[in-house]
C-alpha cells in the first residue's frame, strides 16, 4: 500500500510522540513528561541499621511538590565524617541514610523550581550537588559578607529517618526538598563532582588562613597529614600560586601523591623522634627555616599539639582536622602561642560562597595538570556499600566513592 507525504509525516510525529514522552507541535496536553515514564516506583537507600552495617532497602519515591527535586544518583565520596558514623554512631542517628559528598542528574523537579543558589537555570537532565539545608536563617546568604559558615544547618546524608527516607546520596535516588541550597554543575565531569564538597572544606581552610594576613605567595607552608583532606589543601595551595610545601605524613605513598599535588618536599614522622626531631627536620627542609604557616589536617590530637613546634615566631596556623569531639590537646600557651605570637584561626565546613568558588577551583587544578581525580582510588556499586567502608577504614586507597550503577573498580 503507497503512503502520501501526510499520512508518512503522521507516522513520524507518532514515533517521535513516544521517544520523548510529549506531543510535538502541541499534540496531546495530557502526555506523560519523558523523565516521569522512566522512574521507578521504588528507590534503593543503603541505611545504616546498626554500627558498621549497612542494609540496602527499598522505599517508595514520594510525589515531588512544587519546590522539590527528585535526582539519579551517579556518585558519592566515603567522608571520614561518614567512617565515624559507621563505626560508633556518634550523632546518634541509626537507622540513617549516609552519604553527603555526592551528585546526580535531574530526573523531575517542581514548577517553582528555576534556578540554583546562585541564581544558575536549572532543567531536568541537569547535573547538580547540594550544599545545606537551612532553618530559616536570614544572615546566611550567598554571598554574605559576614561570610558566616554553615555549621548550624543539617546536610543531606546526616538527616534523622522520616518518611521520605530518601535522605542521603548512598542511593540510587535522593530527594531535595524545597528549601534546600544546590548549585547546577553540568560543566563537570563526574569524578570532578563527586569531589565538589570535601575540596570546598579546603577552599574555606585556606581562606581562613589568608585571613590572618600571613599567608602570602611566597609562604613557607607545612601541612600535616596527608589524608583525602590534607591532600587537597596541598592542592589548593599549589593552584593559588604557593609553591614551597612541606607534606608530613607517616605514609610514604601518601606522601609521593603530595608531591604530585604540589608539595615540594617531605617529613616522613616515623623517621624522627618526636615533635622537636620534626621540626628540625622541617627547618632543614626549608634552608633553615620554619614554617610561616602550618595547617592540622590530622584530627589527631597529637597532631595539634605538635604543630606549633613546626611554626616559626609570627606565624600562623588553621586548625581544620576536627570534624567531630576528637579529644583535648595539650600544648603550653606560653611557648606555643604566647611567645611566638601565633595567629590561629579554626575551620569547619565552608560558606555558600565558598562553595561556589570550588568549582573554579577543580577547573582550575585540572587546567593545570594537577591529579586531583586520582584522589578517588577506589569504586563500590551500592550493593557492596559494606565492603566499601571496609576500605575506607583500612585506609589502603585515599577517597571511596560509592556508584550506584558502576560495575567493580578496584
Amino acid at each position: 500500500m503507497e503512503m502520501n507525504q501526510n499520512q508518512v509525516e503522521a507516522i513520524v510525529r507518532q514515533v517521535l510522540d513516544n521517544l520523548s514522552g510529549h506531543a510535538v507541535n502541541g499534540g496531546s496536553a495530557g502526555a506523560i513528561n519523558r523523565a516521569d515514564a522512566a522512574i521507578p516506583d521504588m528507590a534503593h537507600v543503603a541505611m545504616l541499621t546498626s554500627p558498621e552495617h549497612f542494609d540496602v532497602k527499598e522505599f517508595p519515591i514520594p510525589e515531588v511538590g512544587d519546590d522539590d527535586i527528585l535526582v539519579k544518583v551517579e556518585g558519592c565520596g566515603i567522608c571520614g565524617t561518614d567512617a565515624h558514623e559507621f563505626k560508633r554512631d556518634p550523632f546518634g542517628l541509626i537507622p540513617v541514610a549516609l552519604g553527603h559528598e555526592g551528585t546526580g542528574r535531574i530526573v523531575k523537579m517542581g514548577k517553582n523550581v528555576k534556578c540554583d543558589s546562585a541564581g544558575k537555570s536549572v532543567k531536568v537532565g541537569d547535573k547538580l550537588v547540594t550544599c545545606m539545608i537551612f532553618k530559616d536563617d536570614p544572615d546566611i546568604t550567598m554571598f554574605d559578607l559576614n561570610k558566616q559558615n554553615v555549621g548550624g544547618a543539617d546536610v543531606y546524608g546526616l538527616l534523622p529517618d522520616d518518611d521520605v527516607h530518601l535522605n542521603g546520596w548512598f542511593s540510587d535516588y535522593i530527594f531535595i526538598r524545597g528549601g534546600s541550597t544546590f548549585f547546577n554543575v553540568s560543566d563537570l565531569d563526574l569524578d570532578s563532582r563527586i569531589l565538589i564538597e570535601p575540596c570546598a572544606v579546603l577552599v574555606h581552610a585556606v581562606e581562613r588562613a589568608k585571613s590572618t594576613g600571613i599567608l602570602r605567595f611566597n609562604s613557607r607552608v607545612v601541612v600535616q597529614g596527608c589524608g583525602p583532606i590534607g591532600l587537597i589543601c596541598i592542592a589548593v595551595l599549589k593552584t593559588m600560586g604557593i609553591a614551597n610545601i612541606i607534606a608530613v605524613d607517616g605514609n610514604p605513598g601518601r606522601l609521593a601523591f603530595a608531591a604530585r599535588l604540589g608539595a615540594s618536599d617531605s617529613v616522613n614522622f616515623t623517621n624522627y623522634k618526636g615533635a622537636e626531631a620534626m621540626a628540625e627536620g622541617i627547618k632543614e627542609k626549608f634552608g633553615g627555616h620554619l614554617a610561616d604557616f602550618a595547617f592540622q589536617c590530622t584530627g589527631s590530637p597529637a597532631g595539634h599539639s605538635n604543630i606549633y613546634k613546626f611554626i616559626r615566631n609570627g606565624g600562623g596556623l588553621c586548625e581544620l582536622g576536627f570534624f567531630i569531639n576528637g579529644g583535648d590537646a595539650t600544648i603550653n600557651p606560653h611557648f606555643d602561642i604566647c611567645a611566638k605570637e601565633i595567629t590561629t584561626v579554626g575551620s569547619w565546613v565552608y560558606t555558600l560562597r565558598d562553595y561556589a568558588t570550588t568549582f573554579d577551583f577543580l577547573k582550575s587544578a585540572n587546567a593545570i595538570g594537577l591529579p586531583i581525580k586520582e584522589l578517588i582510588t577506589d569504586k563500590y556499586p551500592l550493593s557492596r556499600i559494606n565492603e566499601a567502608y571496609a576500605k575506607n577504614l583500612a585506609m589502603t586507597g585515599l577517597k571511596i566513592a560509592v556508584i550506584p550503577d558502576c560495575e567493580m573498580q578496584i
